[in-house]
């Protein structure tokens, strides 16, 4: 190993272990102990027998259980703090409690107003708890809290919260990064090892005591500056903007955000290096031209790189990014030559002992190993290409390839496919990605002291912007996109060997006979491992394709974070809910052979229930809807009738038939004054026949759980569409009552809102419910077995 790669071994030795020891803290001073003590003798063992031969490795060994000692030291400390047993206790108990909490993160609004983007009145952010009581006035059995607890509230938001594109001019008492609240509602302990130590539902919008200090309340105004100027910009280019100069995607929609991952695009609105790296030079570039000494130019860049961090947000690839900069500025001030590995390894290190959660962090794993594909990969990879095409090209192309080799066996972790278009989509956006980057930062900082100059700026990056969407949503809509992969760590582990053993193989340029021999060995196990994959991708598809039950009568699609449920008897087919865009819901009924819509079933007009509308408009027989809140709720049923549909304001008591199959709504009450709108008043249909009973329970929560048990007495059924994506906000009594064999979650995949929660698993486990998700799962179809007993047949897209 050469010296500029030693630093490699500590750094991941202290990234694995925080990784293992944050999801088993209980045992975290054992496993510091053991370490250091590994540690000491290492040292002992190397003073005393030298360092030649096989004791060379001795230092190394001791570095590296060092650093993994001090991370684990800081979780063992840390910990405790972080879930108090007092406020474990209350959360198992379900007890109110009150709390004072800084706000960390932008706030996140949920959308409403189906296809036309309307913004409800949700919101989700992280916080760091200050203060905490239980009870609504949190003025009795106050806990302590030292350091802070990290927290996902999930809120109404308060009335004067502006949204990405709302005038800023009138800020006070706006929830932004650095703003103190006070909040009531309950607590769900979060499972060991993520970053936010519970979730907390409120049961009222939170309180705002205190203002963000200055510099935060500087950083909120210039966002909603560009964010203000970004919305009068047309299509997706301007809703792209922002997430290219800043980050902030809150302006994306649902389906240029799917079409931007299954691209491998994504990374574009994510700050990182490359945004850090911009600044940088740049003042490093007008230091120079003012005559500023060398000293005096890193110090004004490190305190300019402060600030933006402040500016984008301290995401995880944003803090890496920024302490590894800062690192090389550092190491150049001192008059030595920084070099990007060590740099990385100590950025890291740094990173991960400050915090050890964030070694679990995705958009952390991917920003370190996209950065060290870059470092390791991009040079070799460029003098290999280089062999058949200009030096140029090779450079441009071995660019994205290495990023992309070097985190892809963390991606198929996330959605076990690999990307085929990638590294072409990559190509194509590039230089654009640069000059929507750079020029929308100057717009954004240049929009509050010159409007009309920076919203020029603005109209300038949108050019590139639009050009990036339009590439994400041409290369996502070509066939085979996406080649599926074995999913999990096995798969992941598999996919890195074959990395490893293909650029093996292909970068060396000379070879020994030694080597020829391990080469030769080493391309036989790939062969075998690519022919494996090959065969193993007929023979699944095949065998899931004869294994897919032709009789099913439920079909829940694989749409991400939202709903859209087929019912299916004899040729008549019913949908429930229609996902958050219409790509995805298209493919799923193309998938299934579904041209025509019997009966739709619209639980209530939030966009990830009706947001894929347009993919069956003009498809549809009968459309059964609840009562429109708004005149955008009111557009999309005229869009229905429009397209052919005989749409019904439906309630409690409506019925009629699917083919044999018999339908009947449970709720809303058509007479009720409360719970008509929203989660609380979804839709809830129930059919039956052909030997299955089963219910769609909408988005409700428990309290109007609670009301649909008491006012309804609903039936025992086969199988049950869980509420709200799986939230924790349930009521044990109804799934007790429904007493289903069968779970059908709806969730996407590294959704944000830790869905589907424990609380939930945990009911659906006591009523006797085996859950099914298509995070997991992907499609989910439910056929009757009638050979066996009224059994279920549930097949799955991923597991058979």
């Amino acid at each position: 190993m050469n010296a500029e790669s030693r630093l490699a071994l500590p750094a991941g030795a202290a990234w694995l272990a925080g990784i293992g020891v944050v999801t088993a803290t209980d045992a975290a001073w054992g496993i510091a102990a053991g370490l250091w003590a590994v540690a000491g003798l290492a040292i002992a063992a190397s003073l005393l027998f030298g360092q030649r031969g096989w004791r060379s490795a001795l230092p190394m060994l001791a570095l590296c259980c060092t650093a993994a000692a001090l991370v684990s030291s800081v979780v063992a400390v840390t910990a405790p703090a972080r879930q108090p047993s007092a406020l474990v206790a209350a959360a198992d108990a379900h007890r109110e409690v009150t709390m004072t909490a800084t706000v960390l993160t932008v706030p996140r609004e949920s959308r409403s107003g189906g296809a036309f983007g309307e913004m409800s009145s949700r919101v989700r952010f992280t916080a760091r708890i200050e203060e905490i009581g239980f009870g609504t006035s949190g003025a009795r059995d106050i806990v302590p809290v030292h350091g802070g607890i990290p927290v996902l509230v999930f809120a109404e938001s308060p009335s004067t919260l502006p949204e990405p594109t709302g005038d800023p001019s009138n800020r006070e008492g706006a929830l932004e990064i650095g703003t103190v609240i006070r909040a009531s509602g309950s607590l769900v302990e979060t499972d060991p090892g993520e970053q936010n130590a519970f979730l907390v539902f409120a049961r009222e919008p939170p309180l705002i005591e205190t203002a963000p200090p200055g510099l935060l309340a500087w950083a909120s105004a210039i966002r909603a500056g560009l964010s203000r100027a970004a919305s009068a910009l047309p299509g997706d280019g301007g809703d792209l903007l922002p997430g290219l100069a800043i980050g902030d995607t809150r302006a994306v929609s649902a389906a240029l955000d799917a079409d931007m991952k299954t691209s491998s695009l994504s990374h574009l609105t994510a700050v990182s290096g490359a945004n850090c790296a911009i600044v940088i030079a740049g003042i490093m570039a007008l230091g120079g031209l003012a005559g500023l000494a060398r000293w005096l130019r890193i110090a004004l860049a490190l305190l300019v790189l402060g600030g933006f961090v402040v500016l984008v947000t301290p995401e995880p690839s944003v803090l890496r990014a920024a302490t590894m900069a800062a690192i090389v500025l550092l190491a150049t001030v001192s008059g030595r030559r920084s070099r990007g590995v060590p740099a990385l390894a100590l950025a890291v290190m740094t990173l991960v002992v400050f915090d050890p959660w964030i070694s679990r962090s995705y958009g952390f794993a991917l920003s370190v190993l996209a950065t060290a594909g870059l470092l390791v990969l991009s040079g070799p990879l460029t003098g290999m290409l280089a062999r058949w095409m200009p030096l140029g090209l090779a450079a441009v192309i071995a660019i994205p390839l290495s990023a992309q080799l070097a985190c892809q066996p963390v991606l198929v972790l996330l959605s076990p496919n690999l990307s085929l278009y990638g590294v072409p989509a990559n190509l194509l956006a590039a230089p654009a990605a640069l000059l929507g980057t750079v020029i929308g930062l100057i717009a954004c900082l240049l929009l509050p002291v010159l409007p009309s100059v920076g919203f020029a700026c603005a109209q300038l990056a949108w050019l590139p912007s639009a050009w990036i969407a339009a590439v994400g949503h041409a290369v996502a809509r070509l066939p085979g996109t996406r080649l599926p992969w074995l999913d999990g760590i096995a798969g992941a582990v598999l996919l890195a060997i074959a990395t490893a053993i293909a650029l093996r193989l292909v970068v060396r340029r000379t070879r020994s006979g030694r080597a020829l021999v391990t080469d030769t060995a080493a391309a036989a196990v790939l062969i075998a491992l690519l022919g494996g994959y090959a065969g193993t991708l007929v023979g699944v598809g095949v065998g899931r394709t004869l294994a897919r039950p032709p009789d099913w009568q439920i079909a829940v699609c694989d749409i991400g974070q939202g709903d859209a449920v087929l019912v299916r008897n004899e040729e008549s087919v019913a949908l429930v809910d229609a996902g958050p865009s219409p790509a995805p819901l298209t493919a799923c009924l193309d998938a299934l052979g579904i041209d025509r819509i019997d009966l739709l079933v619209l639980t209530h007009y939030d966009l990830d229930h009706v947001g894929g509308a347009d993919a069956v408009v003009g498809r549809v027989d009968v459309a059964l809807v609840g009562e429109p809140e708004n005149s955008a709720d009111e557009r999309l049923t005229d869009r229905l009738a429009a397209g052919g549909a005989r749409v019904v304001q439906t309630a409690r008591g409506d019925h009629g038939t699917l083919g044999s199959q018999r339908w009947e709504v449970l709720w809303p009450l058509r007479t009720a004054s409360t719970m008509r709108f929203g989660n609380d008043g979804s839709v809830t249909i129930c059919f039956e026949g052909n030997g299955i009973r089963s219910i769609f329970l909408g988005d409700l929560g428990e309290e109007s759980q609670q009301a649909m048990l008491a006012a309804v007495h609903p039936e025992a059924a086969d199988v049950v569409k869980v509420a709200h994506h799986g939230s924790a906000n349930q009521s044990a009594a109804l799934y007790d009552r429904l007493g289903a064999t069968v779970g059908l979650i709806s969730v996407g995949v590294d959704n944000g809102y830790g869905h589907p929660t424990r609380a939930l698993l945990d009911i659906l486990d006591a009523a006797g419910t085996s859950a099914f998700r298509t995070d997991l799962d992907g499609m989910i179809l439910v056929a009757h077995d009638p050979g066996f007993d009224g059994g279920l047949i549930v097949w799955s897209e991923r597991g058979g």
